[in-house]
């Protein structure tokens, strides 16, 4: 493993109790920093923290990201817990169903989206102060390569996902003077618990379009946002880095 430099750095990752949201956590842990999980599952936050905690500073809150006052809340306690925030990483999300667009359920639709889009906004809505007063700030995005190429009977995720690529160039753009970096990721599928709440013919149609011919895993993803969150990536801003074994074209 790569070494990098996160010491004395305070970290959130929404989504943080499972799946890529645990191994992120589990890499700026061991790259020095300290780490608060959010997540709305009670039990699993318990689990995660008692795993991790041989690993560093670990802090955990129960944070709803589709609520703005759950996410201010998480936010201050955090902050009181940890004495700062300098990092953020919203991983936080949902595949929802599948099915054609003219077939999707409003009510489907407007859940995914209050999860993969509406969740982050809150997030850094609620976290980006505090980065402006430490004069300091990492904010990396979980987005989707469904969010640049668009999946089939996945209109309510493509749509989300691309919308956090719009969201990091937009807040990128806004912080730009701020010693604040704001980018994103777009992995193609990376092999989590999600995938069960895929069919097997998406989970197949994904597979096909991948040249490695293989999913990534969350320890890739955990890497690659690691080199984000660090001070060495200073010069980028409103970034999309793709994580997808030769499926994206652009």
């Amino acid at each position: 493993m790569n070494k990098i430099d996160l010491h004395h750095r305070n970290a959130i990752v929404t989504g943080g109790a499972r799946g890529i949201g645990l191994a992120i956590s589990r890499r700026l842990l061991e790259s020095g920093a300290s780490v608060s999980l959010w997540d709305m599952d009670a039990t699993a936050l318990e689990q995660a923290g008692e795993e991790l905690k041989a690993s560093g500073t670990v802090h955990t809150a129960q944070v709803n990201v589709t609520s703005a006052e759950s996410a201010v809340a998480g936010a201050e306690a955090t902050a009181q817990a940890l004495g700062k925030i300098d990092i953020l990483v919203n991983n936080a999300g949902i595949a929802g169903t599948n099915a054609k667009t003219w077939e999707t359920d409003p009510a489907e639709w407007r859940r995914v989206l209050d999860i993969n889009l509406t969740g982050p906004f809150h997030c850094c809505r609620a976290v980006t102060p505090h980065l402006l007063r430490n004069n300091y700030g990492r904010i990396v995005n979980v987005a989707s390569i469904a969010g640049k190429e668009g999946n089939p009977n996945a209109a309510h995720y493509s749509a989300s996902k691309a919308g956090v690529i719009a969201l990091t160039k937009s807040l990128g753009k806004e912080l730009a003077t701020s010693n604040i970096v704001v980018n994103c990721i777009t992995p193609a599928v990376i092999v989590t618990d999600i995938l069960k709440q895929l069919t097997q013919a998406h989970i197949d149609y994904m597979l096909s379009k991948i040249p490695m011919g293989r999913f990534g895993t969350t320890q890739e993803a955990a890497a690659l946002v690691a080199w984000l969150c660090s001070e060495d990536c200073s010069f980028t801003t409103g970034g999309v880095f793709d994580l997808s074994g030769g499926r994206a074209t652009y």
